[in-house]
């Protein structure tokens, strides 16, 4: 039996990036508004000081700060001739869990994401006709252009003091900077981050080879910085302990010291951690939101009623809520038919591995999360990708994260996978490898999709959300003729050997590969092909705002945490206008 509460205006699923903004971009309304997050409270001190953070087995390889999947999982297959398991252990993607979310243990790469990403089928069709669109593929807009959402990829950069170089100021292109992003209005709050070695042989082999290099936004500081809220950044120490660490010197920007608890000093701002929601419960009619059941730490089920209600957590978690709760008609592969699950996609990975000799080091333990030096020359809009055979494209890079002694162990192939012969391997390359990596889009498609599962359950016996996903003939197409690039870059860098990786047969969900699951409730201006409109509001529901990359049609070569911030930002506007007027939003 649930108790219920005292309504509040506005309730907030979650509180990662996307929660905190809204959390605190809302507050200023002064209307009352409850935010739950599923796991622990978390701040700098004590949760992530030195030397405590840098331990390696406890948050890169045990996931400290990670979903707790023995409560909360997925099952999985390729097609949907499998039976679907269920996921036992993290692999493939690593959702968070505690105040920040994911934006806690990202690496902080934020990128804008190409103008191509927003209108894929708009440009798709100016440029190559309906025919270039392969069977099976379900290519759509966002409803939102690249423009449109400049001034919002803006206000995120500054309020996570990304530094970079333009590349594209007020349409006049700028050499060192990236040639084929869109146009900004203004450069990056800080000047980009310290080249490493490894950057630097990359940029010349790619500059000899005729394409145009930069240096990747980095959420990491490059220098002390003061946010446009008032909020402090320290400055990087280059120490390579980014990707699933929290970050001692508040170098990386991060929620859980930026937007949250701007929002948490406001006194009608009430923030509830150790309670998982359950369901959004609708009214008779299923086209309003009445509230929320959640659960605390004790297990205790409350209620929750609330006037708006923003689902902010991991794309994953706001495609489950939407199925359980009823909110919007589940996709039907079969039909075509329904757009919760829909054109749900992943990334498709492929490159090189660069061993040279003992003379050239690159003291990889050096490094940041998001330090890297790039190429968009074969990114997706950036050149005739379909005379290659495929839609889309990847961005090329030379990441420097940092080479911890886990999980870093480059050797050639043929070496002994254990043993003394393992073990020199590893001392000869440590110090003389790179990696050069190609971060490939995926297309959404009719047979890739998300639905709730007829068989398992999770430990609160409500149903596990079910992935259907493999990589497609158009992506592993793309991913090969990346690497054979990257293998290029490789041998012009001056490399003693040069190892390809192409592109994977299967879609595996064991191994880790990134934590960017896009799609499953897409945007968009139909509303037979989106689960939300152009607004971030639900089709169905008009008191549902749906935030994060499950709005994304389709997964981009670049890494999503640029324009889900954007979105957020922008969506936060949007609730505004629809507090003055509730009900379906419109275009201005």
């Amino acid at each position: 039996m649930s108790t219920k509460l005292k309504a509040a205006d506005i309730v907030i699923v979650g509180l990662g990036w996307t929660g905190g903004i809204l959390a605190k971009e809302l507050a200023d309304t002064g209307l009352s508004i409850v935010v739950l997050e599923r796991g622990k409270p978390r701040d700098t001190n004590p949760d992530f000081t030195y030397p405590n953070v840098h331990d390696e087995l406890k948050y890169a390889q045990r996931h400290e700060l990670m979903q707790d999947v023995s409560r909360e999982t997925l099952t999985f297959r390729n097609n949907s001739t499998e039976t679907a398991l269920p996921m036992r252990q993290l692999g493939s993607f690593l959702p968070g869990e505690g105040v920040g979310g994911a934006g806690v243990h990202w690496n902080g790469v934020t990128w804008r994401w190409l103008p191509w990403d927003h209108e894929p089928e708009k440009m798709t069709l100016a440029r190559y006709g309906k025919s270039a669109i392969p069977e099976g593929m379900q290519l759509q807009d966002w409803g939102v252009s690249y423009d449109e959402l400049e001034p919002y990829y803006d206000k995120f950069e500054y309020l996570c003091g990304v530094a970079g170089k333009a590349g594209n100021l007020a349409g006049n292109k700028i050499d060192g900077g990236n040639i084929f992003e869109g146009s900004r209005k203004r450069d990056y709050p800080n000047p980009p981050m310290i080249h490493s070695y490894a950057g630097e042989l990359f940029e010349k082999a790619a500059r000899t080879l005729g394409y145009h290099p930069f240096p990747g936004p980095s959420a990491n500081m490059s220098q002390p910085y003061i946010n446009p809220d008032g909020v402090a950044f320290g400055s990087c120490h280059y120490c390579g302990y980014c990707e699933r660490f929290g970050c001692e010197m508040n170098a990386k920007a991060s929620p859980h010291f930026t937007v949250i608890p701007l929002a948490a000093a406001k006194k009608n701002v009430e923030i509830r951690t150790d309670s998982r929601v359950m369901k959004v419960n609708l009214d008779a009619a299923k086209k309003r939101a009445e509230s929320v059941t959640y659960l605390d730490a004790a297990g205790r089920e409350f209620e929750q009623p609330g006037g708006l209600v923003v689902l902010a957590a991991y794309a994953l978690g706001n495609v489950h809520l939407m199925l359980l709760s009823g909110i919007g008609q589940p996709y039907n592969p079969a039909t075509g038919t329904g757009v919760v699950g829909r054109n749900y996609a992943y990334q498709i990975g492929s490159g090189a591995n660069v061993f040279f000799d003992e003379k050239t080091w690159m003291n990889p333990f050096m490094g940041a999360g998001a330090l890297s030096m790039n190429i968009d020359d074969f990114n997706t809009g950036s050149f005739d990708h379909l005379k290659e055979g495929f839609i889309g494209g990847g961005g090329i890079s030379t990441p420097s994260a940092g080479g911890r002694p886990i999980g870093f162990r480059p050797v050639p192939s043929g070496t002994p996978a254990w043993g003394t012969d393992w073990k020199r391997a590893v001392v000869r390359h440590y110090n003389h490898t790179l990696a050069i990596v190609n971060q490939g889009s995926v297309m959404g498609y009719r047979q890739n999709y998300l639905d709730l599962d007829p068989t398992y359950r999770d430990r609160y016996g409500r149903p596990l959300m079910r992935m259907t996903f493999d990589f497609q003939q158009n992506e592993q197409k793309q991913a090969n003729f990346i690497a054979d690039v990257c293998v290029n870059i490789g041998q012009a860098m001056g490399g003693e050997r040069v190892a390809r990786r192409g592109a994977p047969q299967r879609y595996s969900i064991v191994p880790y590969q990134s934590t960017h699951n896009t799609g499953g409730a897409v945007m968009g201006a139909d509303p037979t092909k989106s689960a939300l409109n152009p607004f971030s509001q639900t089709w169905d529901v008009s008191n549902v705002f749906v935030t994060g990359a499950c709005s994304f049609p389709q997964n981009a070569g670049k890494n999503p945490t640029g324009p889900v911030g954007a979105l957020a930002l922008r969506t936060a506007d949007s609730i505004k206008r629809y507090l003055k007027n509730p009900g379906p939003l419109a275009p201005v």
